[in-house]
């Protein structure tokens, strides 16, 4: 897949809206998470970590962490597509954008709504953008990247990679907590209900299902 790909078909602008109103609902989603100050989801305890170390915003600490996992696949040989190269601006400057106007909040009957509304818009993001098929996301490639190279399960490097992302990331004084596991427990449910959802037609059959499956259906795969 290269940038310029899927640039085409009389689905475009439909693909298009949902590629980029995912990547900033993804951003949006995050940054509720940060805000419930319960945990955030296992990248996010990493760009979280390093914003408290660099004086940086999370969100710009998003924008350099995923144009230094792109990097990484060059020597493994991932292609980049629209959806790749967006995911590393949009979602940290929606993230620095919704941080900007949603104030900390305090006491958990204000806490608890904000997770569950982080993790749920989090899923609808997520089917959103992966269902425009305009590629995967800077972390999914590098998962799924690894696994071609290795041999190994698309689960078990991704399992390892969120480990030590989550592991690297609490050290740093990231926020790990109920909102981390809770994420865990439902990301992948609701983004495989959503992916469904928001399935564009294929181009020749009229059918409503993903053309071909993606490196996140994989990973998210039941």
């Amino acid at each position: 897949m290269s940038i310029a790909s899927g640039l085409h078909g009389r689905h475009l602008t439909r693909r298009l809206v949902q590629l980029y109103a995912g990547l900033t609902l993804y951003g949006v989603s995050s940054a509720l998470l940060v805000r419930s100050g319960l945990g955030l989801e296992p990248w996010g305890v990493l760009h979280q970590g390093l914003a408290e170390k660099s004086g940086l915003t999370i969100g710009v600490v998003s924008i350099i962490v995923g144009a230094l996992v792109l990097l990484l696949w060059i020597p493994i040989r991932q292609r980049p597509g629209l959806g790749t190269v967006s995911n590393v601006f949009v979602i940290g400057l929606a993230m620095d954008g919704t941080l900007a106007l949603v104030p900390d909040s305090h006491g958990l009957a204000v806490r608890v709504p904000l997770l569950a509304a982080g993790i749920v818009l989090n899923g609808v993001a997520t089917g959103l953008y992966i269902a425009a098929r305009f590629g995967p996301g800077p972390r999914d490639g590098l998962m799924t990247g690894l696994h071609r190279l290795t041999g190994r399960s698309i689960r078990l490097v991704r399992t390892a990679i969120e480990i030590a992302v989550v592991a690297t990331g609490f050290l740093l004084g990231g926020s790990v907590g109920v909102g981390t596991v809770l994420y865990a427990l439902a990301i992948g449910p609701l983004a495989q209900f959503f992916l469904r959802w928001f399935a564009v037609p294929e181009p020749d059959s009229g059918s409503t299902a993903v053309a071909t499956e993606t490196p996140k259906q994989a990973i998210l795969r039941p």
